[in-house]
């Protein structure tokens, strides 16, 4: 509950982002621009600096559980200055690669469109290496049962936006977006290293070696990287196909995923962060009673709740667009197309929920070789399913195929897990 009203508050405050975003930018050149340039960084935040957290928190619970705080601490040194340097190695190689990348990613530009890309990818850049400092502090604090700081923080990236866009946005266009979202980034950054320190965590680390700990995350980070890699292909997937399909595509795309990202947002994020320690701490503890109770509780109310708030959002997607953009940039004919994309994206709710509650299981059993395994499936069913479904319905076709692809993700996790399941009994 703590997680979920927080992440609704922050969530509320990047609505209210979109709408600024929405009347200045519309679904124009500038924001098909911005969204191919902030691809690059976002693709290896999620793989990376995720992956680094999922990682992280079996072992480290494990740690505190077994060997006490100062050994969680020497983990937590070791995981942060790896990181680091991971980190700031492919942020070196992305800066040197990127103007050979873009262009890929947005094919169906224009030379000023990929050269506005090419400007803006350099100012997102340094938020790959920020994110992977953020995101590990924000795990351990999870770790320690430390929700609310977490689950608030993120509300620095609106905020930050929508004040540079409402001090600069008419003389920076663009560029006012983008710099408010990096230092968002920095504020929140800030925050959680605040909070961290509070909880009596050391902020500077220190090299322990390279001992079983360390090499145990590292085991594990490997293949959920692997996963990650490959799932979050499926986003550039998604952008640059839309690319293909004409000036504004991508950001009809963007906008049509907006209410799925806030219902997502708060629900996923408040039941992966609040379940994911707590199945890590029952596996370390071997109650395979108390995972099989809390996977079945936590799968019905899933259920109970998302069917019926789908059904009702894909039944007032157009007025709901209309409610929310249709002002300024944002024509009538720009909600129509959205709300179309809107309302197929919608249909992955309940599964996607689904998923990530079996996700954090399989995570806390180390199953995370499965996950790598999901990965490609996910993503060859992606390509083929948003060939075939563009073709016909464009963008809302890309939308068709992320539903078509967590349904495929979804039986998969569960025959894998049920297998397990049956193994621990």
């Amino acid at each position: 509950m703590t997680v979920g009203g927080f992440t609704l508050v922050v969530n509320l405050a990047a609505t209210v982002k979109e709408l600024v975003v929405a009347r200045q930018f519309g679904t124009g050149d500038t924001m098909d621009a911005l969204l191919i340039a902030f691809l690059l960084p976002s693709y290896a935040v999620n793989v990376l600096a995720g992956s680094c957290s999922t990682a992280l928190v079996p072992t480290f619970v494990q740690v505190r559980e077994n060997e006490g705080q100062e050994k969680a601490q020497q983990l937590l040194s070791g995981v942060i200055i790896w990181n680091t340097a991971v980190l700031a190695a492919v942020s070196v190689l992305l800066a040197l690669t990127g103007s050979f990348i873009l262009p890929i990613l947005g094919s169906g530009f224009s030379i000023t469109k990929v050269a506005l890309s090419r400007s803006l990818f350099f100012v997102f850049l340094p938020i790959l290496l920020i994110s992977g400092l953020k995101m590990t502090w924000a795990a351990i604090l999870n770790a320690c049962d430390r929700f609310a700081l977490v689950a608030l923080s993120p509300i620095m990236i609106p905020l930050a936006t929508i004040a540079m866009l409402l001090l600069v946005g008419r003389t920076w266009g663009i560029y006012a977006l983008a710099v408010g979202t990096l230092a968002g980034y920095l504020i929140e950054a800030a925050l959680l290293a605040w909070g961290l320190k509070g909880n009596g965590f050391c902020l500077i680390p220190r090299w322990h070696g390279l001992d079983h700990a360390l090499r145990k995350v590292i085991n594990q980070y490997i293949p959920v990287v692997a996963g990650a890699f490959l799932m979050c292909g499926t986003m550039l997937v998604d952008q640059s196909m839309a690319a293909m399909l004409g000036t504004g595509s991508v950001a009809t795309l963007n906008y049509g995923g907006k209410v799925v990202t806030l219902i997502l947002g708060i629900g996923s994020v408040s039941l992966s962060t609040a379940v994911f320690p707590h199945f890590s701490h029952m596996v370390a503890v071997y109650d395979w009673a108390g995972i099989r109770h809390t996977l079945k509780t936590y799968t019905y109310l899933i259920l109970l709740v998302t069917i019926p708030l789908t059904l009702t959002l894909v039944y007032f997607s157009e007025p709901l667009v209309h409610l929310l953009f249709e002002r300024g940039a944002f024509t009538s004919m720009d909600t129509w197309r959205v709300s179309q994309v809107q309302a197929l994206f919608l249909l992955q709710v309940p599964v996607y929920f689904l998923g990530i509650l079996i996700v954090r299981l399989i995570s806390s059993l180390n199953m995370n070789r499965v996950l790598m395994e999901t990965a490609v499936i996910n993503l060859l069913c992606k390509i083929a399913f948003n060939y075939l479904l563009m073709q016909r319905l464009g963008a809302a076709g890309i939308a068709l195929s992320t539903t078509l692809m967590y349904v495929v993700s979804l039986i998969y996790f569960s025959l894998m897990l049920c297998r397990k399941i049956q193994v621990l009994k």
